[in-house]
């Protein structure tokens, strides 16, 4: 099995190009994938609400990274599906497993998101 031919590069080339893959990843989960827009709308108006808040730095920031976290976990579930889907579009249990265990993820980085806010909120 032969390498990458990407991998091994090395230098500010390679930080740039990745820089680039990682901007057209964000650019095609926004446009391909529902979840991530609805994800992204949550997160810019949760974290004015985190503003707006009268919370210490430390809180502020702890949740952020909640918010963060979900998008994160989103992107990774689209990949997940991305990947089942390139395999084969039939119906197969490892391929549901796959899928529900992504959605899974994303489904406790929102509950990381509601038990962050409210122990943050309740003092």
């Amino acid at each position: 099995m032969e390498e990458s031919p990407f991998k091994g590069k090395t230098g500010v080339r390679r930080i740039i190009r990745a820089a680039g893959y990682s901007i057209e990843g964000l650019a095609s989960a926004y446009v391909h994938e529902d979840a991530f827009r609805q994800e992204v709308l949550f997160v810019v108006l949760m974290s004015i609400v985190a503003f707006v808040l009268e919370v210490t730095a430390l809180s502020r920031a702890l949740m952020i990274a909640s918010l963060l976290l979900v998008l994160i976990v989103e992107l990774l579930n689209s990949a997940i599906e991305a990947a089942v889907d390139r395999i084969s579009l039939d119906s197969h249990r490892l391929s549901k497993r796959a899928k529900d265990i992504g959605s899974a993820a994303v489904m406790i980085s929102l509950l990381n998101v509601l038990v962050v806010w409210v122990l943050i909120l309740a003092g």
